[in-house]
């Protein structure tokens, strides 16, 4: 080691990683790697914040926080990241997430995106990371991270948490089996979410927790300690089951046949209902011809109205509107999907 390198290792024990250096599987070699890793968090909601708090502190280079949603009061229970003036002044997620990890590590390079994962945008917000963060809560998301993970070789580290049970694995293309052949092809309804049993905070950290400690490992070159399979655990029941990976499946239709199936998918269009409340999301499949400021004046003829350069929102009473500079629309205060979108038809316009 020559003196450079010498008085570096003692400049970075005096830093703040200092007891993440002291760790030996880690040391200054792999806080070195660390420092140079890239990681794409998909989902700034429960699981997505405490990830990328603990990937922050862990000091990572740079780190893409990529949420659709804003900051509302129930999600302060559990989404760490957030505060009462977040929830009051309908900040997106991602831009509220983005200045408290700036304010706990300025050396990181964060990235908020204000977007859908979606087949049009997948490759190009997830392509170019080392590693890819699953902090979502539909399947229907988790499968074009797969798509683009096994496409560009690119490890995720799956996870999700609802009432007081959860779980997670890395999946890494040709070492273990891909989202596919854990759970096929298709995945529909039928599982349950927060929106109909719940969920508790100890659990959300616990699979965050052991998600970050999956990425870690594999950034920092100890990938002999990589967890070897799903692991499941109730923080109520006491019950923890870990599930050993087997061969990936050669007749796999996306990892085996190289097929990609979310991928492919034609429409950009989306409705879907949002974990946790009364409210659907709305995307129009084509990019909006209009600006928030036309749409902001038209709308202050039925309700009260605010809105800045990246939201409107709009107060309709029983029914309240979130529209996004892309576009996207949040539907609060109803869960049927048709209405949703004949509300976004009706006040902005498909």
């Amino acid at each position: 080691m020559s003196d450079h390198q010498r008085d570096s290792l003692a400049d970075e024990l005096d830093s703040r990683y200092s007891r993440q250096i002291l760790f030996r599987p880690i040391g200054a070699a792999g806080q070195e790697r660390l420092q140079r890793s890239r990681v794409a968090v998909v989902g700034m909601g429960a699981l997505g914040t405490a990830s990328a708090s603990q990937l922050a502190r862990a000091g990572v280079k740079y780190l893409r926080l990529i949420d659709r949603d804003i900051v509302e009061q129930s999600n302060l229970q559990r989404q760490s990241l957030y505060d009462e003036s977040d929830a009051s002044g309908s900040v997106p997620k991602a831009l509220a997430a983005a200045e408290k990890l700036r304010r706990a590590n300025s050396d990181v390079d964060i990235d908020p995106v204000i977007a859908d994962v979606t087949a049009k945008n997948a490759e190009r917000l997830l392509a170019d990371v080392d590693v890819i963060v699953d902090g979502t809560d539909n399947f229907q998301i988790r499968y074009l991270i797969n798509d683009v993970s096994v496409k560009h070789g690119i490890p995720w580290a799956y996870g999700g948490a609802v009432s007081s049970y959860g779980t997670m694995g890395l999946l890494r293309p040709g070492r273990t089996p891909c989202l596919v052949c854990l759970f096929g092809a298709q995945q529909g309804g039928g599982h349950d979410t927060c929106d109909t049993v719940g969920v508790i905070a100890p659990i959300v950290s616990m699979i965050a927790s052991l998600q970050v400690a999956e990425v870690i490992k594999l950034l920092t070159g100890q990938e002999d300690a990589l967890n070897p399979g799903l692991t499941y655990i109730d923080v109520w029941t006491n019950e923890v089951r870990k599930i050993r990976f087997q061969e990936p499946d050669r007749q796999c239709a996306c990892c085996g046949q190289r097929t990609f199936a979310a991928l492919s998918a034609r429409s950009d269009a989306l409705t879907v209902s949002l974990c946790g409340r009364r409210t659907v999301q709305v995307k129009p499949e084509s990019p909006p011809a209009w600006s928030l400021e036309t749409v902001a004046q038209r709308l202050r003829a039925v309700g009260a109205v605010r809105h800045n350069a990246n939201l409107l929102r709009c107060d309709l009473g029983r029914i309240q509107i979130s529209l996004f500079a892309d576009g996207r629309a949040l539907i609060h205060g109803t869960d049927d999907d048709a209405e949703a979108r004949a509300l976004y038809a009706r006040y902005v316009g498909m």
